[in-house]
């Protein structure tokens, strides 16, 4: 159904980055992390030009922590990378401006990092393989603003406004209710609770297996459509009885406590103003018609 926007009134702006290479941290000086036992292990993690996993495949399953699907961005000065994370939506158009593949298009499918690290950007695998670490990607950026007139309570959260119109909704006595995959109760909310929600991502915790089967969170795919429940995101991530965030899996699971598959919120509302259905397969990679 369609529900009423500002769209026609909110700014498009260019924002930049590059393709980000993976990267450690100085200290500690060995490369290993700890999994939620304990045990040292050593995978991929967030960053680079990811050739195996894209948005649609599993959430699950895979050797590496957290890993991004397709291409990571980042800009090189702190400030300007703030920027292209704040300005930057789930849905906008972005253009190879440097390389081989320059002239290629893609899709940005989330943010990740506790700090607002990286954007993640969906290109086909042709033009994967064509990229190199550091190549320019412009994304244009549309969604900061966005707004629902009949429905004030509700904030957007790096959300263009085209995936909004596209995303399955419908309104039952006065709510606005966004179609999921499953919900995330607010005990699984796990790492990026109290950071800010205009970048980075939200994690849900995922070492108790069975609990995360009990819930349907168990086969979630990159890229669907998921409600968290209790927890207000219009500022900061944090719990409030009766609110509700909708957010959508943006990187894979992992084994470090805390740290399952990381969700990019997208809408939030306190008080019972924003709600969920069911609605299976509800998935960006369909949505957007990112799939080969």
């Amino acid at each position: 159904m369609s529900v009423a926007t500002n769209a026609a009134d909110i700014v498009a702006v260019s924002c930049q980055g590059r393709v980000a290479n993976p990267a450690f941290s100085g200290l500690p000086a060995e490369p290993y992390r700890l999994d939620a036992d304990g045990k040292a292990f050593l995978w991929p993690t967030f960053g680079g030009i990811v050739y195996n996993v894209s948005v649609g495949d599993s959430a699950f399953g895979w050797s590496g922590d957290c890993v991004h699907p397709a291409v990571s961005i980042a800009h090189p000065d702190a400030n300007k990378n703030r920027g292209l994370n704040v300005f930057a939506c789930v849905g906008n158009r972005a253009m190879v401006t440097s390389g081989a593949a320059k002239g290629a298009t893609g899709t940005v499918t989330g943010k990740s990092g506790r700090f607002s690290d990286q954007v993640i950007v969906h290109f086909d695998m042709a033009t994967r393989e064509a990229m190199a670490v550091d190549d320019a990607v412009t994304v244009m950026a549309e969604g900061v603003g966005l707004a629902l007139p009949d429905h004030p309570a509700v904030a957007i959260k790096s959300l263009s406004p085209s995936l909004f119109d596209a995303l399955p909704k419908r309104v039952e006595d006065g709510v606005l209710r966004i179609g999921v995959v499953a919900t995330v109760p607010p005990h699984m909310v796990g790492a990026g609770a109290g950071l800010t929600s205009e970048g980075g991502s939200l994690h849900m915790q995922s070492t108790d297996r069975a609990e995360l089967a009990a819930h349907g969170l168990d086969r979630l795919r990159l890229g669907d459509v998921i409600a968290i429940q209790d927890t207000d995101s219009r500022y900061n991530h944090g719990y409030l009885r009766g609110a509700m965030s909708i957010g959508i899996v943006g990187q894979t699971d992992g084994p470090r406590a805390g740290y399952g598959p990381g969700m990019t919120i997208v809408m939030t509302a306190p008080g019972g103003a924003l709600g969920a259905f069911d609605a299976p397969g509800t998935n960006i990679a369909d949505i957007l018609e990112l799939r080969a």
